[in-house]
C-alpha cells in the first residue's frame, strides 16, 4: 500500500518506531536507515526527442555505479563498502553512524526498443545523468478475431 508523504516524512514513520519486531531485531539497521528511499533522488527532464533521468548518488564514485538495460527496464545499482581509512582508523568510538555500506538499485521502464548503444551516461560530482532517446510509438494493429457464422 503506498503512503502519501507529508514535507518529505512518512506519516507513519515516528508511529511505527514504537512498535519493536522481535523475530527482525535488525529490521530497524536497514541499509541507510528509514529513510532510504531518499537515497537515490531522481529528476526525469523531457524534450523533444530524448528523457534525462538524472540522479543523486552522493558519497559514491563512478566505479561504484552500474547502469544495465534489460527486458525494456534501465536499472541503475550502487554499491560502496567501507573507506579504507576508515577500517584502518581503530582508534575512537562513533557515537552516531548515518553512513553505511551497501548496495542501492532503482529500475525505470523505458520501452523495449531502446537498445544500449543508444543511452548515454555522465557521472560528476555525485550525480549521474543518463539520455534516452525518445523513439516513436508504433500503432497498435487492431486485430479482430470474428468468427464465422453459417447459415
Amino acid at each position: 500500500m503506498m503512503m502519501h508523504d507529508i514535507f518529505g516524512e512518512d506519516l507513519f514513520d515516528d508511529f511505527m518506531d514504537d512498535f519493536a519486531f522481535p523475530a527482525f531485531p535488525d529490521a530497524q539497521k536497514a541499509l541507510y536507515g528509514k529513510h532510504a528511499k531518499n537515497l537515490m533522488k531522481t529528476d526525469v527532464k523531457e524534450t523533444d526527442t530524448e528523457y534525462e533521468l538524472i540522479v543523486d548518488l552522493p558519497g559514491f564514485r563512478k566505479e561504484d555505479v552500474k547502469v544495465a538495460l534489460e527486458n525494456g527496464y534501465l536499472t541503475i545499482s550502487a554499491e560502496k563498502g567501507l573507506d579504507k581509512d576508515e577500517q584502518e582508523q581503530k582508534t575512537g568510538k562513533y557515537i552516531r553512524k548515518e553512513r553505511y555500506a551497501g548496495a542501492c538499485a532503482r529500475s525505470f521502464y523505458v520501452g523495449e526498443d531502446i537498445t544500449q548503444d543508444e543511452i548515454k551516461g555522465k557521472f560528476k560530482h555525485g550525480i549521474l545523468r543518463l539520455t534516452i532517446p525518445k523513439k516513436e510509438a508504433k500503432p497498435a494493429v487492431e486485430q479482430t478475431n470474428y468468427i464465422t457464422i453459417e447459415g
